[in-house]
């Protein structure tokens, strides 16, 4: 009898290694790849930090991608830099070969281009779609299509989009749509077979007659800032999201293929925001893409066997640092932050327009308060206020020291906020630039359990072919 009921065991462990195999052994036939431009480590455990401090405990309230059952810290030199910029980082993202910070889909020599996994997806027959919370000319998105031996040839990289044969994209806008002599970029787009759809609610409305689909924010708010979507944590009602992004491009891939498609989904602003060195604007675009990504987990929950998801990073942005003093952290004041730190800016120079000569110190911290919780749930020194009092005054006397970072422009005012509320916090920046830290990446699905250990950045795009069946 024993010997029957072990023979009986080892035949059910053998079945259930064999079933296990098996389930992991599934190609996927729909492959979404998440970019999160700037999001190294620590903002993903800082906003992880973040979401449990605002719940009042110590610990972590886990982000739905970084539960993902695969994970792996990857490196992200370039070929000419330590520390690369977001072109070559994009450009090993999407094809796996180094270059040099500033180029777009071309090997090192700047002549030779290399074709990306989207142009492998297409050519094995997937529908494929790039989309971004910046503008569809932007580094990263552009690193799936073009091949530019400079990241700042907007035209020339829009052109290349038209001529890419993909199936959707989304972004905010053209960066450059118009070039003396030629054709605007919008009637290249519509010549070469896309509809163009200014936000979600036109995308549901004219998707079904479409071939090809270029989603865009509305005129008006391109006319307010043709360069990005909002913000997350200054988003209004009407601003087009990247969750929205997500599924009208899950919706269209189906509608074109629906035995397989190939997504990349870019939350481009966390970059911007660590540039900024803002803190809660970066942990809320962070979330934000987590939105995004959770969408695409609802679609892998229906087709678990068919659908791999990897999220990642092209680099880490700004050195960000958990903990400036002592032990203590104190995230949960984060959360009094309404505005980022260019908005802030705009709402100053409204503010200081309102009142002119009339405007008082008492004014301006009653907004402070309103909008960083200053003096009410954070507690500022009498330096800190000093300092922000300073600010005022060079203000109201005309001579504001504004600052500038790679994508923003803010007075002293806003800038001196945000950094009283991080040291507050203690969060510390070491840059206001890229950095070399390891990046993570995250993986679900059919083919997930080839991401592990250390990898370089070269190496996802190669690791997504080979599961998925895309011939390089």
């Amino acid at each position: 009898m024993t010997k029957h009921i072990l023979t009986l065991i080892l035949l059910l462990a053998l079945t259930t290694h064999i079933t296990a195999q098996d389930a992991t052994a599934h190609t996927p036939k729909y492959v979404f790849y998440f970019i999160g431009d700037g999001m190294g480590m620590n903002q993903v455990n800082g906003t992880e930090t973040y979401l449990a401090a605002k719940e009042g405990r110590i610990g972590i309230k886990p982000l739905c991608f970084a539960d993902f059952p695969h994970t792996a810290f990857a490196t992200t030199f370039s070929s000419s830099h330590g520390i690369t910029d977001s072109a070559a980082a994009g450009s090993a993202l999407a094809n796996g070969n180094k270059t040099y910070n500033g180029c777009i889909g071309l090997l090192p020599d700047s002549i030779t281009p290399v074709s990306s996994i989207a142009v492998w997806a297409r050519e094995a027959g997937a529908a494929v779609g790039i989309t971004t919370s910046v503008s569809v000319d932007h580094a990263t998105p552009a690193a799936f299509y073009a091949h530019r031996k400079n990241r700042n040839m907007y035209y020339e990289i829009g052109q290349d989009m038209c001529s890419s044969q993909f199936d959707f994209f989304a972004g905010s806008d053209f960066l450059k749509p118009e070039r003396p002599g030629e054709a605007s970029l919008y009637q290249q787009t519509q010549d070469a077979g896309y509809t163009i759809v200014r936000g979600y609610k036109e995308y549901q409305k004219k998707a079904r007659k479409a071939d090809r689909i270029l989603m865009l924010q509305t005129e008006e708010a391109s006319k307010n800032d043709r360069s990005a979507l909002p913000y997350a944590i200054d988003r209004q009602k009407d601003d087009m999201t990247l969750v929205q992004i997500t599924k009208a491009a899950i919706d269209f891939l189906r509608k074109k293929n629906p035995d397989r498609f190939f997504l990349m989904v870019e939350g481009g602003k966390i970059d911007w925001a660590g540039h900024n060195n803002d803190a809660s604007t970066v942990y809320e675009e962070v979330i934000d893409m987590d939105n995004a990504v959770r969408v695409a987990l609802d679609f892998y929950r229906k087709h678990p066997n068919e659908t791999l998801i990897i999220v990642t990073a092209d680099h880490e942005t700004g050195g960000m640092g958990l903990g400036n003093k002592n032990y203590t952290l104190q995230f949960d004041l984060l959360q009094y932050q309404k505005m980022s730190t260019p908005q802030y800016s705009n709402h100053i120079s409204r503010i200081v327009k309102q009142y002119g000569d009339s405007l008082t110190w008492e004014i301006i911290k009653q907004d402070l308060t309103a909008n960083f919780g200053f003096w009410d749930k954070v507690k500022i020194s009498q330096q800190q206020e000093e300092q922000l009092y300073k600010a005022y005054e060079d203000i109201l006397a005309g001579r504001d020291k504004s600052q500038k970072t790679l994508y923003s422009q803010f007075n002293n005012l806003s800038y001196l906020a945000k950094s009283i509320l991080n040291a507050n916090a203690r969060i510390g920046w070491t840059s206001g630039s890229h950095t070399n830290g390891y990046v993570p990446v995250f993986a679900i699905g059919a083919g997930a359990q080839n991401i592990h250990g250390r990898i370089d950045n070269t190496d996802i795009p190669k690791i997504i072919a080979k599961v998925a069946g895309y011939k390089r």
